[in-house]
């Protein structure tokens, strides 16, 4: 699997008038499965993705040299990872909002993969988080369409247990998991 995300093709996409931001993708084995960490957002007024599950990271700062950073540090203020000494294994293909009710923003994604899981360390931002086995979000049935609340049209989204993964988080993994899915 890791020579799958070494050779993961990517697009940037920083659009025009969007802001940048970064997220990371973080991959462990646990009983020989390659999982992935998600957080659930906490509910915080003014915060469009409040409550969501996503990935931990955020918008960039004027002190990040670049989006690597980015992703490396809002996860260590998010959940107490420190990815600093982490070889950060691809990036991923650009991400950006589609709708008028959100903030225009471009996401960038980066994985990494940790020897094993660390004890956490939630910041106010993050209610939870979680780790869910890539074969999990692979099985029939994981992957469907949903109607969520506020939205005119179904949306495609991972359900995990009482968890869904929808919107831009939904949009990233999916092409991660049909890359790597013959290595599982």
């Amino acid at each position: 699997m890791r020579r799958a995300v070494l050779d993961y093709p990517h697009t940037m996409d920083d659009a025009p008038g969007a802001a940048p931001a970064a997220v990371a993708l973080i991959l462990s084995e646990n009983a020989g499965e390659a999982e992935a960490l998600f957080i659930r957002r906490a509910v915080r007024a003014g915060d469009p993705w409040s409550g969501q599950v996503g990935l931990p990271g955020g918008m960039r700062d004027g002190t990040d040299s670049n989006l690597l950073v980015t992703a490396a540090r809002e996860t260590r203020e998010e959940i107490g990872i420190d990815l600093r000494t982490v070889l950060c294994l691809a990036q991923l293909s650009d991400v950006r909002t589609r709708t008028p009710k959100l903030p225009a923003v471009y996401v960038r994604p980066f994985v990494w993969a940790l020897d094993e899981q660390p004890a956490l360390v939630l910041s106010g931002e993050v209610e939870a988080t979680f780790w869910v086995p890539l074969v999990g979000l692979l099985a029939p049935g994981a992957r469907r369409e949903l109607d969520m609340p506020g939205l005119d049209r179904p949306v495609r989204a991972y359900v995990v247990g009482d968890e869904v993964i929808w919107g831009m988080t939904e949009r990233i993994l999916t092409p991660f998991l049909e890359a790597v899915s013959r290595h599982l």
